[in-house]
């Protein structure tokens, strides 16, 4: 498989899921919304979700960077680092971001900004100085494609259907248990068993939409990979930095469970978790992946 197929694969599946998701909240705001009898509260969740959503997408860059703890960098005091990063601008005709650093030794990389002109790349002194040039070029161009990717916008999509399913269902489990089931119980046998059914999916909606949201997530990093690997003309350079960051066994203090997403590799070492619940693809299947990769 091409770099090129690899791309165009990771993209049409991820929008398998961005479509399944719309299908998703649709059919629980439909369900809700006949059991609950009002569509006010229906569209007051949706625009209250959508607006919170929204804000954090505007300013989620400098979010992120406070809660890091990370500092720009100036083109006089990372000469070198900044020319890499230009290079591999003008290659995948992309502006320069901004170049942040966070002051650990742990090895990891992030990329933020709602859109190309407003990029961020944020690295860690870790994963400066203990990359070789080669290595660094590839985490480089892999948060570079994430920004051309516009993963940044896709994941605050996901953001207010995920805040939007947890929103509406923790208002119809209140409505449910203060009036709603005595008001429903009127409706005979069948309004009990949507109002079971109701509950039911109130509790296991949330759940099922973090597990969509967790598994766009890992289907990012594929594509970020892939185009990465398609930017630099050397797959293996990512694959060696992605080994390394692996081998690293020290976590990144900086991070958080709100931020873990963003980074190029899980921050939070030595905690194992089923696949299903991971933030990202196993670093194995990534590099299996890069290395299956055959440029044109």
């Amino acid at each position: 498989m091409t770099i090129y197929n690899q791309a165009d694969r990771n993209t049409r599946l991820t929008w398998v899921y961005i479509t399944g998701f719309l299908v998703f909240v649709i059919g629980i705001g439909y369900v809700f919304s006949q059991v609950m009898g009002n569509s006010a509260i229906l569209y007051g969740a949706v625009a209250f979700s959508t607006l919170m959503s929204v804000g954090s997408y505007w300013w989620s860059d400098k979010i992120v960077l406070s809660m890091s703890g990370a500092k720009e960098v100036t083109h006089e005091q990372g000469r070198d680092l900044y020319h890499m990063v230009e290079n591999l601008c003008i290659t995948a005709g992309l502006p320069v971001p901004k170049i942040y650093i966070i002051e650990d030794s742990a090895m990891n990389a992030f990329a933020t900004g709602r859109d190309p002109e407003h990029g961020v790349i944020c690295l860690t002194t870790g994963i400066i100085n203990r990359l070789e040039k080669i290595e660094l070029e590839g985490v480089i161009a892999h948060e570079l494609s994430h920004i051309g990717n516009r993963d940044i916008l896709l994941s605050t999509v996901v953001v207010v259907l995920v805040g939007f399913i947890t929103l509406l269902a923790d208002w119809f489990r209140h409505w449910a248990f203060f009036g709603g089931k005595n008001r429903d119980s009127d409706k005979g046998q069948l309004g009990v068993i949507l109002m079971v059914a109701a509950i039911a999916l109130s509790i296991l909606a949330p759940i099922a939409a973090m597990l969509m949201q967790l598994a766009i997530s890992r289907k990012r990093e594929f594509l970020a990979d892939a185009s990465g690997a398609l930017l630099t003309r050397y797959p293996e350079g990512l694959a060696r930095a992605l080994e390394k960051i692996s081998g690293d066994t020290e976590p990144l203090e900086a991070a958080n469970r709100a931020t873990a997403h963003l980074y190029i590799a899980n921050p939070f070492k030595g905690k194992k978790m089923m696949k299903l619940f991971m933030t990202h693809p196993p670093i194995e299947e990534r590099v299996a992946a890069l290395r299956g990769i055959k440029s044109k």
